[in-house]
């Protein structure tokens, strides 16, 4: 099979890629994956002067609220733990800090004591995101409250660990079912550039991850795998002692995903806000992504220790929050008419079901929690 072959456009990395398969042969999606986001100097989420979410629209841009619902979450659990000291938050891909400071400065206004025990860890793989956010939490950087890294922390003692929009950025195989058989997509090299052609299986670890969960793709199917999810929530339900892992995302649980609707997969290109399957072209100037499989988050997350805590849409767990506060952040007497009903049509976006409210997902998981019953999981 031979087909999607496209002449990339001009660029640096267009050319980089070109020759590592030229001269080490076709590579997996996910070292071009890898390459077209992450590479140190032309990476779409990596590069200097990257313009950030330029090319979609996500949760946190819709302004604090996302945030403020967020705080009240994370404020439940520390009260569940019986305010200890210390509560650690960890925000794996944590971007520029936009959320960050969402969450950390309604928390310093609105709950202090719970600021006073907070250390928030913002985890973000470009160095120039991590620098963007010294700036933009400067003042709880000064305080104590907030602090950078490339990577999770050895040790979580008790906290929470959460993500929004982490997964689906995450480097991913992809494989068809071809001729009774399971067999890998690779990026190869054609007469017009960059193309897909099919191989052997790059890991065994491709075919494993299908059977342990029992499914069977049909014949010409084609499909994602993300090893690097796999891995990753293992080793934070590892590291983390006690607390909770929450992770927000569009995706499915496995059946779902990988049944007769997603022949062709979920794996799309963005670029100026429209989606395309068109993956080569400007290797490093858009943004590649693929649903997140939140069976396999389940199932390697119990590897790490973690428990399934809940699982529901993000419309049910934003309307179990606000609604347990009273629509506070809706309709507060600091807020100005004007202001409410601003807060109330964002709130319509983050939880419209045709948009973000149902096409994103919230998958909770605890580690030695005792009754981790929590408002967000709450059903409407």
């Amino acid at each position: 099979m031979q087909a999607m072959s496209a002449r990339t456009e001009s660029g640096v990395l267009a050319t980089t890629i070109e020759e590592r398969v030229r001269t080490h042969g076709p590579i997996t999606f996910a070292e071009y994956m890898d390459a077209c986001l992450y590479h140190p100097e032309h990476g779409y989420y990596t590069k200097a002067g990257q313009q950030p979410r330029r090319d979609y629209y996500t949760s946190v841009d819709t302004g604090p609220l996302f945030g403020r619902l967020l705080a009240r979450q994370f404020r439940e659990m520390w009260e569940r733990f019986e305010r200890p000291d210390e509560f650690v938050l960890v925000d794996a891909g944590a971007g520029v800090g936009t959320l960050a400071a969402q969450i950390l400065d309604f928390v310093a206004d609105e709950f202090p004591e719970f600021y006073a025990t907070l250390q928030y860890v913002a985890i973000e793989r470009s160095a120039v995101r991590r620098s963007a956010q010294s700036e933009a939490l400067a003042t709880h950087l000064s305080l104590g409250h907030f602090a950078m890294a490339s990577e999770l922390p050895a040790e979580i003692p008790c906290g929470c660990i959460f993500s929004n929009e982490l997964f689906d950025a995450m480097p991913v195989h992809r494989v068809i079912h071809e001729g009774h058989d399971l067999r890998e997509l690779y990026v190869a090299l054609g007469p017009n550039g960059l193309c897909q052609r099919t191989g052997p299986l790059s890991s065994a670890a491709l075919r494993d991850y299908f059977s342990g969960q029992g499914i069977a793709l049909k014949e010409s199917q084609q499909a994602e795998v993300n090893l690097q999810a796999c891995d990753w929530i293992e080793d934070a339900g590892k590291r983390l002692k006690r607390g909770f892992v929450v992770t927000i995302d569009y995706g499915h649980e496995a059946r779902e995903l990988y049944d007769q609707r997603h022949m062709r997969g979920t794996w799309l290109a963005y670029q100026r806000h429209r989606a395309s399957e068109d993956f080569f072209r400007a290797p490093g100037e858009q943004d590649l992504t693929a649903h997140v499989n939140f069976t396999a988050l389940d199932r390697w997350g119990e590897r790490g220790g973690l428990i399934r805590t809940g699982f529901t849409s993000q419309s049910n767990f934003l309307m179990a929050l606000a609604r347990q506060s009273g629509f506070a952040d809706l309709q507060s007497e600091k807020m100005s008419k004007s202001e409410q009903a601003r807060a109330r049509l964002l709130f319509k976006t983050l939880i419209y079901p045709e948009g973000m409210g149902e096409t994103f997902q919230v998958l909770i998981q605890h580690k030695n929690v005792e009754s981790p019953q929590l408002a967000g999981l709450d059903a409407l």
